[in-house]
């Protein structure tokens, strides 16, 4: 799971694994990402082992050590935060470069849509010029990282096209 600082992938890993493991109300304190976080999930018929990459600038050069043998990538953008768009794009752009994730299908969480003023989904996309996009399997879904909106749906589209 990639992303810039801030765009809620810890927050929704945990989400995930209250899905997976924990009793519904149960709550998970995050703190930004320094490093990597990685779980092991079962959702959806789907076993996944998810690893929770931090996104700051200085943490971006060493996702690329994690790429061999990936076979999804979900890239999650802060849907609130339009002055860092480029920013997402033009990494998420370097990312589909890679040699070793030509095969990787891609789900993009349009996080925070429980958040006023939040881009919609198409308006991520477009913004990320996924449209551009021609060379592999991919799939952009609005999603709240707090309310677990819009997971499931990510989740059960990776599952069917991953099958």
């Amino acid at each position: 799971m990639l992303g810039l600082d801030n765009a809620g992938k810890t927050s929704i890993l945990c989400r995930l694994i209250r899905i997976d493991r924990l009793k519904d109300g149960a709550h998970i304190k995050t703190v930004p990402t320094i490093g990597f976080n990685v779980e092991t999930l079962e959702l959806n018929n789907l076993q996944m082992q998810v690893w929770d990459l931090g996104g700051q600038s200085s943490i971006r050069p060493y996702w690329r050590s994690y790429y061999q043998k990936q076979e999804a990538i979900i890239f999650v953008v802060d849907s609130t935060d339009v002055d860092r768009l480029s920013i997402a794009k033009e990494e998420l752009l370097s990312i589909l470069e890679e040699e070793e994730l030509q095969e990787a299908i891609l789900c993009i969480f349009a996080n925070k849509q429980d958040v006023r003023n939040a881009l919609n989904a198409a308006a991520v996309a477009e913004a990320l010029g996924l449209n551009a996009v021609d060379n592999r399997t991919w799939t952009i879904v609005g999603t709240s990282a707090t309310k677990g909106t819009g997971l499931d749906e990510g989740l059960k589209w990776l599952s069917l096209v991953s099958s």
